[in-house]
């Protein structure tokens, strides 16, 4: 197992549409062929978009240039984040999200999670207007998404097998 780190920061109101960041359902029997080529565009236009998708583990399924680091120990990725949540605190909303207390806690327990297989995710609001999204996710496989394949064994950007 290695752990992929991931980091967005944009504008709150990206941020906020679901449907962008959501996998498509696939259609219900019995489907057309312009529904299954309407799918697969929601599909690929997913994996495109460099939204924090609203499933941890959905990340695996995005084009990997948007990982921006690879871990093989839990400890190493637990301090990538300790590290952006440092260089974003001063612009964090709220003093108490900012508080090096607690995001050491923050830290400490995300090193906990992935070293039992979890994902971890955490967002911040920064800024007036901006969001921060930042997620560490186990791959090879997924505890939560054991049928998505690793992005690093893509073809053409594309994840190497279908989505779940």
């Amino acid at each position: 197992m290695h752990i992929h780190a991931y980091s967005w920061l944009g504008e709150k109101e990206l941020f906020d549409r679901d449907a962008a960041r959501r996998l498509p359902d696939r259609p219900r029997p019995p489907v057309t062929p312009e529904e299954q080529e309407h799918h697969r565009q929601l599909v690929e236009a997913f994996r495109r978009s460099d939204l924090p998708p609203m499933e941890t583990a959905h990340w695996l399924l995005k084009s990997p240039r948007l990982i921006r680091r690879t871990f093989e120990e839990p400890k190493d990725a637990a301090a990538w984040l300790g590290g952006r949540l440092t260089e974003h605190a001063p612009g964090f909303h709220s003093q108490q999200e900012a508080n090096t207390a607690r995001l050491a806690r923050l830290v400490a327990s995300a090193a906990d999670t992935l070293a039992h297989g979890g994902d971890v995710s955490v967002g911040f609001y920064v800024g007036r207007t901006s969001f921060l999204s930042l997620a560490l996710v186990a791959c090879s496989p997924n505890r939560f998404a054991p049928g998505v394949p690793c992005p690093r064994a893509s073809v053409n950007g594309r994840p190497a097998g279908p989505p779940r």
